[in-house]
């Protein structure tokens, strides 16, 4: 190539036109066409492939999340005219539930997406350079060989870590809590307010804000995901009539449905389950009510006070458990030994004769 070049920089040729074909052929094609021109292949491959693999990730995502809602829209839109006739407010309390449970899932397929895709371009990053330092004439098998005995090292040395990392990782994969579920962790019981891959931070009752290792975290119980659930235990006179008792409970859900406040957050109708447990003076009647998120507990306080001003309007107090109390009487002989003697004394006598 260069005794080419070198003979188009002829003397025929024009004075500019001489210089640039010199200049072309002073030039080392050779070394450009070489190591250069493969590791500037090797980078171009390199995010090539790094544009596909997290656009197939985002697209993975996008369809976990467009798929559930049109399943769901499906699944809603099979019944047929007849079962939505007889069960609406199921079907609708159903959809609003899913509506919930769809939200969270899409922010986790975005959330496992983001991880996915920073991971793959690490990944394909850490391999591309391997492949630029060979070309530079670099041996990469010792720089594995180390980062191998360092990664057995860090491995044996951050078991915890690793553990607490993978732990993380499954807990926003699977959806297991997020922020501002109500969780039971264990030791920890409070409200989410952060998921991280190695730390969980839970705000307790008391204000208490709780650092929970992901890795130590064995079961989780969520109270906030989909919908919850009151489960009220009301105790009623014994004496009181099945009849009035249903009364007073219908009247008292059906007034709670009505509220603008409490109505809403009731996602399908009570369950009255009936008598729980009876004893000598009362008997406990159990209602079940199905309510949004973190709502049940407001639910049951408005429940529990709608039952009382129904009891006050009709006159019904609470029953309250009886009491016994049992006194004995002393004995009058064994009173009369040991209470003091009114006796006069001698000396008594004889102050009082002089």
């Amino acid at each position: 190539m260069t005794n080419d070049l070198l003979t188009l920089a002829s003397p025929s040729l024009p004075g500019s036109l001489s210089a640039a074909a010199a200049q072309l052929a002073a030039i080392n094609w050779e070394f450009i066409l070489g190591t250069p021109l493969r590791i500037a292949i090797i980078i171009v491959v390199a995010v090539l492939i790094n544009i596909v693999l997290r656009k197939a990730i985002r697209n993975f995502a996008h369809k976990i999340a467009d798929g559930t809602t049109a399943v769901s829209r499906r699944r809603f839109s099979s019944s047929g005219a007849d079962e939505q006739q007889v069960e609406p407010a199921r079907h609708r309390t159903d959809a609003r539930a899913d509506e919930e449970t769809l939200k969270r899932r899409a922010q986790r397929a975005r959330t496992v997406g983001s991880m996915l895709s920073s991971f793959t371009t690490i990944i394909v990053f850490i391999i591309a350079s391997l492949f630029v330092l060979q070309e530079l004439g670099f041996d990469p098998t010792p720089i594995l060989a180390s980062a191998g005995v360092a990664g057995v090292a860090i491995g044996f040395g951050a078991q915890s870590l690793v553990k607490d990392y993978l732990s993380g990782f499954f807990i926003v994969v699977e959806d297991q809590y997020g922020i501002g579920d109500s969780v039971d962790l264990g030791e920890a019981i409070g409200v989410v307010e952060g998921v991280g891959l190695r730390i969980t931070k839970v705000r307790g009752s008391d204000g208490t804000l709780w650092h929970v290792r992901n890795g130590e975290i064995l079961r989780v119980g969520n109270q906030s995901q989909g919908w919850a659930r009151a489960v009220m235990d009301i105790p009623m006179p014994y004496n009181a009539s099945q009849t009035l008792i249903d009364e007073i409970v219908h009247t008292a859900i059906a007034n709670l449905r009505k509220s603008p406040t409490i109505g809403p957050d009731i996602i399908e109708d009570p369950e009255v389950l009936g008598v729980q447990e009876l004893t000598g003076t009362s008997m406990t009647i159990r209602t079940l009510i199905k309510t949004k998120p973190n709502q049940q507990w407001a639910v049951a306080r408005a429940y529990r006070a709608e039952i009382k001003r129904q009891l006050d309007r009709r006159g019904i107090a609470i029953a309250l458990p009886e009491q016994t109390v049992l006194t004995t009487m002393p004995d009058p002989v064994q009173a009369a030994a040991t209470a003091p003697s009114s006796t006069p004394t001698d000396g008594d006598t004889a102050g009082d004769g002089a």
